[in-house]
């Protein structure tokens, strides 16, 4: 069998260099990489994995729980997808792969089992199955773990400060003029507290400005995808036909809430604003284009990587680590004249 020793002595180069062109990590010039790789493929090398990791007792593998039964975009969402890159390459940076577990592997394992069975050294739980009851045991099952969504005991949670970007959504519609403000929901999870915080910064920021939030001007969604929106602002203006904008805690509900607007004859952002959250790449196509939060994936998944190889190398990380979304102002707010005459 080919080693790497047998590869250094035929190309010149030394064996930790060999190591890095072949694990795909390190600073190396390209020129150099393909050299190494192109011996490689010519004298018909191919590492072997287990053998590796018996030897060094390490699998340089982590795990990833994805699953998106609330969205139903998979990897299209509008924050795991790209979070998922670059979490990719900070971790294939450091000589890690990923290996995506699934509870359909081997006639139903647990995460915890597949781990093992696979010998996982780290998990990112990046959006798992809805009140997996799984998922209040991953942190205190011996493998290092960090969330980009739920907030699990003992796991160290990377995600975006929902509350400040609600209290921004308040300031936004206030600071035009708005009074009646609608606010759509999703469902309210307290291991998944995106909207629940995004309301409650919402209603914190209205409050600090002097309005009261109406409850009835409050309607949660029954899902996260479009056609929940769309029953969901429905639901809301027939029982509040006075609002003049709405904060939507999603892009997705956004558009399910603009379709039903603009299929009532209303104009947007003429007669009723809205706000959405993510900046899903769709909201450069809708007319008008949809005022939203960017949260930072790239940071989110830096942070996460982080947080978990710092976990791996036995540093314990906080409970919780937030990262600022910023306001995109585009098209769909409506600033009242008697507000710029006011000097705002």
């Amino acid at each position: 069998m080919i080693t790497i020793y047998d590869l250094a002595k035929q190309t010149g180069f030394s064996a930790p260099t060999i190591s890095k062109a072949l694990n795909g990590n390190g600073k190396l010039s390209d020129e150099t990489r393909q050299t190494i790789l192109a011996a490689a493929k010519e004298a018909g090398y191919t590492a072997n994995m287990a053998a590796k990791a018996l030897s060094t007792k390490h699998s340089r593998l982590i795990g990833v729980i994805l699953e998106d039964v609330a969205m139903r975009r998979g990897f299209e969402h509008p924050l795991f997808g790209g979070l998922l890159n670059k979490f990719r390459h900070e971790i294939e940076m450091a000589g890690y792969d990923l290996l995506f577990l699934s509870k359909h592997f081997n006639d139903g394992m647990s995460y915890i089992d597949h781990c093992r069975y696979r010998d996982v050294e780290g998990i990112l739980i990046v959006n798992p199955i809805d009140d997996d009851p799984e998922m209040k045991t991953l942190g205190s099952c011996g493998i290092p773990c960090v969330s980009t969504n739920e907030f699990i005991p003992g796991v160290c949670a990377v995600v975006s400060d929902n509350e400040s970007a609600g209290k921004t959504a308040a300031q936004a519609f206030f600071e035009a003029g708005h009074t009646k403000i609608g606010f759509l929901g999703a469902p309210f999870r307290e291991n998944s507290p995106a909207a629940i915080e995004r309301f409650k910064g919402f209603k914190a920021g209205l409050e600090s400005y002097g309005l009261d939030f109406d409850e009835r001007y409050m309607e949660n969604c029954a899902a996260w995808w479009d056609g929940a929106g769309y029953d969901g602002m429905k639901a809301l203006y027939e029982r509040c036909p006075d609002i003049t904008a709405v904060f939507v805690v999603c892009d997705s509900l956004a558009f399910g809430a603009m379709k039903y607007l603009l299929e009532i004859g209303k104009s947007i952002p003429d007669d009723i604003s809205v706000i959405g959250f993510d900046d899903d790449t769709s909201v450069l196509k809708a007319a008008p284009m949809l005022s939203t939060f960017r949260q930072d994936r790239d940071k989110i998944a830096q942070l996460a990587s982080e947080m978990l190889l710092q976990e791996i190398a036995g540093i314990p990380s906080p409970e919780v680590v937030r990262v600022p979304a910023q306001f995109i102002s585009r098209n769909s707010v409506r600033r009242f004249a008697r507000v710029l005459q006011m000097g705002y």
